[in-house]
């Protein structure tokens, strides 16, 4: 981007008044000159200009004489200059000029929910092709009922306007014949299929008679048979090479063609879309043609980087959304193995907000503009391999053009599926029902119903908008389990952010607003599974989890490792084996196995495996076996030992662990209980003081060293995600606002003593939660929390938490502590070592792991509740001198979820980009019973399932904390302190 007009985001509005088809008098326009010459070896050749994409219309002189004009922003456009240049080889510069226009009627039909960027995005080319060339040519095949043979077609167009031939002789009922006999008099057509290595050739093409005379353009079948093809998938990619020959009548090369195709059949079955006649899953993801610094312009270092990615994350599919992309694109989709749905660029969402404005679909005067870009769509990208299905659009509405334009792609191209979800996404229109964001028991409904009997695959699910992808895993127990169901594509690949440079010289990615833009949709470009430099969110492991190729499972004993691979047998794959115990490695190796065919499972008792004598020998209190399938060697996308699929079961439980009790130290308590305050200390290696006012810890030392200096204090409120402001009034932020939860107020009703002696004190603090600046203050929360302080340096905190029962779901219900800032070694055992969430957590095992508390953080564009870790059992908290504190669950009380961070639930709050947050002085730590889910079904309606939302009902919860030294066991070994296995 060069930095002339703004960029603008709006997500269905548009950005100038609808009145179609006029658009404003003031049309920011880009007027762009440039020079060439033709080399002399061009002489008596023709010359095109070829435009591959322009935004959002142009006009264009070569030397002064008007060229062309075109619109549609992602279609190239093509015009003969060769009248209008100097002549070949001379020394006079040819000019080039065009004038790019941001808006046009055109614009109208291309309101998709990404940045308004205007000017030349793709590239510019200038053809020279002989006076009789290889116009176009459409590739096909046919394969055998056991895939043994293919019979391949390819028809060829050849644009022979410059030799004037001569029809007007051709007599009534020959016509056709004699047009053929004076092209092919004068000329042959060769087409041969070559293998990969692009030397041998494996099948030489005929011509038939077969003669479509249109336009001036006459066109002509060839056809062959290749045996024992190999054929492509997702999973095979297989590529042949086609080249076409076109030759005068001595036999000299007059013009040559070439391209990789692939040769595969998407046939329809009840219910089920198949590729080489099998139901392949569409693990699936929308991508936006998107580059932080140079907008919609394409670099192919970033599109290998994109398909990289998504094959490394079991991603075997991508929609274009929402419209035709690079075609280099389409190239590295065919090499890698993507299925695909390439979508027209049409889109008139805005049309939706204006009641007294037709909708193009339903006018006759936007028929020829919406066939033109379905045709150019299709006739540009037909020959690739990965296209399985064509697109009329995006959220266009559904009326009389979408039947013409479904009608025409049906007699294109009857070898794939068309999809459209407008107009409710089962219409005659489609080949898929393809909704978008429906909910789990929804679309279980629809594939239950006899009467459909087309495959049911999501258009887009899974909005992840910041902290979001929760429930996903639900989503495919129900594809994974029902028949009509074949997958789906999230919402979105990459976040949509620019980058922008501020005025004191730093960068941060900007969003809708940023630039000045008006009227702007925010942050609603912010829904992808990376960021916009392609680091993955931490969502993208839960991705990768439910899209992995090979499941485990354990249930009565047996563990079943299936291959869900519809081509790919195991053989490629090793399978390794770990188990851990208390989160401590007990042992691991190779696991072998037969190779697994396509769809096949292979069972193993779980007490017959080699991890079984480990398990047998361990006193652990819960043993997890992880399986892991690994790639034997190099791939395109990957190297030797990339991890593919990974499944954490728990193993059988020996003995039952119960709470041990709290042994006291040698040392005696002191206990000092002032006026406002109460210091209870170990003189050997401890101190905690107490506020009488607050009820909480004012500061807890171990060893002189500050560990904790502010604490414990109940905590139900969290930083609201983009999926918690999503629904406006409905929306569990207006709702919590409503509520006062986020303007909480606790108050102690009281603070004492209840019991003092030399190895144990007891104080009891009643909380009051009022909303401040209330004007009735009753208690939304009575909160009543019980230190139990033994001369261990233990502290047993039981919270009794009961809220007023006409509160909404809360966010959470823990309790919040500050550390010194130098605690910020972080050791815990529970789900890792990436950020999860009750709703988001499959991928993420249960372990042992280490971070630093500013790694821990999750730099979400726009800042909200961020960085936890789920089912947590224990964590430790250190300094780099080993002087910490140790939290873990206790007693009956189940993991918690627990976060950590340089960052407040107020600064998260108010910070609208992540580069605005402040660090505090203190490490504010939530440990909670209980974490409302991030949700993601979408990101404009409430919609945590109800497994993940936390009612306001009574709860109870036990925490432990105990003083760490550098001397100190490891938090692995208090927390085994703390059972009594029987």
């Amino acid at each position: 981007m060069h930095g002339f007009d703004k960029p603008i985001y709006t997500n269905i509005v548009y950005p100038f008044p609808l009145n179609p088809p006029k658009v404003p008098e003031d049309n920011p326009t880009g007027c762009y000159r440039t020079y060439f010459h033709l080399p002399k070896e061009w002489e008596g050749r023709r010359i095109f200009l070829h435009f591959e994409a322009v935004d959002s219309a142009f006009f264009a002189w070569v030397n002064g004489h008007p060229t062309g004009y075109s619109q549609d922003s992602r279609l190239p456009a093509e015009f003969e200059i060769t009248e209008f240049c100097h002549p070949f080889g001379s020394d006079k510069s040819n000019c080039l000029a065009v004038q790019v226009m941001r808006w046009s009627d055109g614009s109208y039909l291309e309101d998709q929910d990404h940045w308004w960027l205007s000017g030349i995005h793709r590239d510019v080319l200038l053809l020279s092709k002989p006076k009789v060339f290889i116009a176009d040519y459409f590739f096909t095949s046919n394969l055998s009922e056991d895939f043994s043979s293919a019979d391949i077609q390819v028809e060829v167009k050849i644009d022979h306007s410059a030799l004037n031939i001569d029809n007007n002789s051709v007599i009534t009922g020959s016509w056709f014949k004699a047009a053929e006999d004076k092209f092919i008099a004068n000329f042959t057509i060769q087409a041969q299929i070559f293998d990969t290595d692009g030397k041998t050739s494996l099948a030489l093409l005929e011509l038939t008679n077969s003669v479509d005379y249109i336009l001036g353009f006459i066109g002509y079948q060839l056809k062959g048979k290749l045996l024992m093809p190999k054929l492509w998938s997702a999973e095979q990619p297989n590529l042949y090479t086609l080249v076409l020959t076109l030759k005068d009548s001595s036999g000299n090369i007059v013009d040559v063609e070439s391209c990789q195709v692939g040769i595969r059949q998407i046939t329809k079955a009840t219910k089920q879309l198949l590729v080489n006649g099998q139901p392949v899953m569409i693990r699936g993801v929308n991508r936006h043609e998107h580059h932080p610094r140079i907008g919609k312009t394409n670099l192919e270092s970033c599109m290998v980087q994109d398909l990289v990615l998504m094959k490394q994350n079991n991603i075997n599919a991508v929609r274009n959304s929402h419209y035709p992309q690079h075609q280099r694109w389409y190239e590295l989709c065919d090499l890698f193995g993507m299925y695909m749905i390439d979508e027209a660029n049409i889109e008139t969402h805005g049309f939706h907000l204006s009641s007294n404005v037709r909708h193009p679909t339903s006018e006759t005067m936007w028929a020829p503009s919406m066939l033109d870009r379905v045709i150019g769509m299709v006739e540009r990208d037909k020959n690739h391999a990965s296209i399985i299905s064509w697109s009329l659009g995006n959220e266009s509405s559904y009326g009389p053009n979408h039947w013409a334009l479904a009608g025409w792609v049906r007699g294109k191209d009857s070898t794939r599926f068309l999809h459209y979800e407008g107009g409710g996404a089962r219409t005659s229109s489609t080949d898929i029902v393809c909704p978008m964001y429906m909910r789990v028991w929804d679309i279980v409904k629809i594939a239950e119903d006899p009467s459909e009997l087309r495959p049911l695959i999501l258009c887009e699910y899974s909005h992840s908008m910041g902290n979001s992808n929760g429930n996903i895993h639900e989503y495919w127990e129900a594809i994974d389990s029902t028949f009509g169901l074949q997958g789906g594509f999230i919402w979105d690949w990459v976040d949509q952010g620019l980058l922008k440079e501020s005025a004191d010289g730093t960068k941060h990615w900007a969003y809708g607003g940023d630039f000045g833009d008006f009227p702007n949709d925010l942050n609603f470009c912010l829904n992808g599974l990376i960021w916009p430099d392609r680091t993955p969110h931490p969502a993208l492991h839960e991705v990768k989890y439910v899209y992995q190729p090979i499941k485990v499972s354990l249930k009565e004993g047996i563990i079943k490792i299936t291959n869900t691979h519809f081509f790919d047998t195991t053989e490629a794959l090793s399978f390794d084996w770990i188990i851990h115990g208390d989160g401590i490695d007990l042992g691991s190796g190779l696991l072998s196995l037969p190779a697994i065919v396509p769809q096949k499972s292979y069972d193993v008792k779980w007490d017959a495996g080699p991890w079984y004598d480990l398990w047998c020998t361990s006193d652990a209190a819960e043993i997890f076996l992880t399986i892991t399938a690994k790639l034997l060697g190099s791939t395109r996308w990957a190297e030797k030992g990339h991890i593919v699929s990974s499944t954490q079961v728990s193993l059988p439980i020996k003995n039952e662990a119960v709470p041990h009790v709290i042994k006291g130290g040698d040392a005696a308590l002191l206990t000092e209980i002032l006026d406002d305050s109460i210091h209870v200390k170990n003189t050997n290696m401890w101190e905690i003081k107490f506020s009488k006012k607050t009820g909480g810890i004012e500061s807890w030392k171990v060893d002189g060293v500050l560990v904790m200096n502010k604490g414990i204090l109940p905590c139900f409120w969290r930083a609201p995600t983009d999926n918690d402001k999503g629904g406006e009034a409905e929306s569990y932020l207006s709702k919590w606002k409503a509520a006062n939860l986020n303007n909480l107020n606790f108050t102690t009703s009281s603070c004492t003593v209840q019991n003092v002696s030399d190895n144990l004190v007891k104080i009891s603090v009643a909380y009051l939660g009022t909303p401040g600046g209330a004007e009735t203050k009753s208690p939304l929360f009575n909160v009543d929390l019980t230190y139990s302080i033994y001369n261990s340096g233990d502290v047993i905190v039981e919270c009794h938490v009961k809220p007023n029962s006409e509160l909404p779901p809360l966010p959470r219900v823990g309790i919040e502590f500050h550390l010194d800032k130098s605690m910020d070694q972080i050791t815990w055992y529970g789900r890792g070592p990436f950020e999860c969430y009750p709703d988001r957590k499959a991928a993420a095992h249960v372990g042992v792991y280490e971070q630093d508390a500013g790694s821990m953080h999750v730099p979400y564009i726009v800042p909200g509740e961020c960085s936890g870790r789920a089912d947590v059992r224990w964590a430790t908290f250190r300094d780099k001198g080993g002087f910490g504190i140790y939290a873990s669950a206790y007693g009956g009380s189940p993991p918690m979820q627990m976060s950590a961070s340089y960052h407040s639930t107020a600064e998260l709050e108010r910070a609208t980009h992540n580069e605005e947050l402040v660090k505090g002085d203190n490490i504010e730590v939530h440990f909670d019973h209980k974490h409302m889910g991030v949700g993601g079904d979408d990101s404009w309606s409430p919609c945590v399932h109800d497994k993940y939302l936390v009612p306001a009902v009574p709860y109870t919860f036990t925490v432990r904390l105990s003083p760490l030294t550098a001397s100190t066991l490891s938090g692995h070994s208090i927390y085994k302190s703390q059972l009594d296995e029987n």
